[in-house]
């Protein structure tokens, strides 16, 4: 199966604390990187559809859930 890729746009608030639990975690056959930008940052998912979206689910949600 062809891997796929997800963008999830993360403040810049917030995004010291996704980079944080994505380099300590073991996160499988999902490859990531990040792209800074001046408000926030573009992190990048790759690998099997079925994790990559739910994922992209997971954090999208986080997001919305407000500050922490």
């Amino acid at each position: 199966m062809a891997d796929i890729t997800a963008v999830s746009f993360v403040p810049k608030v917030k995004r010291a604390k996704l980079r944080h639990v994505l380099s300590t975690s073991d996160t499988g056959d999902l490859r990531w990187f990040e792209r800074k930008r001046l408000f926030c940052s573009e992190f990048h998912f790759i690998g099997p559809a079925d994790l990559v979206l739910k994922t992209h689910a997971f954090i999208a949600s986080w997001l919305a859930s407000g500050p922490r």
